[in-house]
């Protein structure tokens, strides 16, 4: 990866952000078990740090993967998990396939106030019985007149109490399962939506996870995003990026261990020396270093990957639409 100046100032943005208005309150929300998603939203949505590969038309700044990437591992720098992974979410989780497909009057209702940290969102997939098997979820969404009409729940439902609106994967048909299911934007506040429980988790307590049903809920049929039936492949495209976001946001936070691991056996006496003095010490230590870095140069990789055939995806675009000589 070749980062420019505009890389390093997405860092020392968020940097920024992270150390006046974030850090200060990890401990207290996770005490709290929630965090004003709202709140700290507004401020990255603010700074422009919500919407970074999102289309300019909508308030993004339309920069390519590698900038994202990095306000992603950058993200490592809050102490503790909960927050990035609540930012992810509305990043990279649940709205690629809006900003990719939706319509542009669904994208100016949902994805513009997401952008500018008005909305948070939250991401309707996995279900008590299909996790990662996407393709058994069970919710359903029937076409009745202009509405779609839903019925089931979704489960571990991430920013899910103080979400505005749902990116919803629902069968909206009887085909196949991998063709049956399309992308819907639930606002979160449409009669018939019913937020079950906020979750009490082991780890990340202050990102909020939520137990949801829906009982006859009604959103009109424009708030598909993309093709009917789509849904699946769409999908798996946003499961793309999250798993990337995923392992490149806990690189930092994985160096920031070792370092205070390092530190401890520093001061930790056993027999009148440090246990850092162990050789063996040492040698685990450097080797889970090396494991890092290689996780960080994979997805370093990754992303030039991914940069690379969007850039040639838009090329062709481009040649496809010049006039014959």
């Amino acid at each position: 990866m070749q980062f420019t100046q505009e890389h390093d100032e997405i860092r020392r943005t968020l940097r920024a952000i992270i150390d006046r208005d974030i850090n200060p309150h990890v401990d207290l929300w996770e005490e709290d078990g929630i965090f004003p998603a709202h709140e700290v939203f507004k401020k990255l949505g603010d700074a422009g740090l919500l919407g970074i590969q999102k289309p300019v038309e909508y308030g993004g700044m339309g920069l390519d993967y590698s900038y994202a990437m990095v306000m992603a591992e950058e993200l490592g720098q809050i102490h503790c998990g909960s927050v990035p992974m609540a930012i992810g979410v509305q990043t990279d989780m649940a709205t690629p396939a809006l900003a990719r497909y939706g319509s542009d009057e669904l994208r100016k209702e949902f994805l513009a106030p997401s952008i500018a940290g008005d909305y948070v969102a939250c991401l309707g997939v996995s279900e008590t019985g299909a996790g990662s098997d996407v393709a058994s979820l069970k919710t359903t969404a029937r076409r009745v007149g202009g509405d779609w009409v839903i019925n089931g729940g979704k489960m571990w439902t991430t920013n899910g109490t103080q979400a505005d609106w749902m990116c919803l994967l629902a069968n909206t048909g009887e085909g196949p399962v991998h063709k049956n299911k399309s992308l819907i934007c639930l606002p979160m506040k449409t009669p018939g939506v019913q937020v079950s429980k906020k979750l009490d988790k082991l780890g990340m307590r202050s990102s909020d996870t939520a137990q949801i049903f829906f009982d006859e809920v009604k959103v009109p049929v424009r708030h598909l995003i993309g093709q009917e039936g789509m849904g699946f492949v769409y999908q798996m495209q946003q499961f793309q990026e999250e798993r990337l976001w995923g392992a490149i946001s806990a690189v930092v936070g994985m160096e920031r261990l070792i370092d205070q691991t390092a530190e401890y056996t520093r001061e930790r006496k056993v027999f009148g020396r440090p246990l850092l003095d162990n050789q063996i010490i040492h040698f685990k230590l450097a080797e889970l270093r090396t494991e890092i870095e290689l996780v960080r140069s994979l997805c370093y990789r990754a992303c030039e990957e991914i940069s690379t055939a969007r850039m040639s995806s838009c090329w062709r675009r481009w040649l496809s639409s010049r006039p014959a000589a």
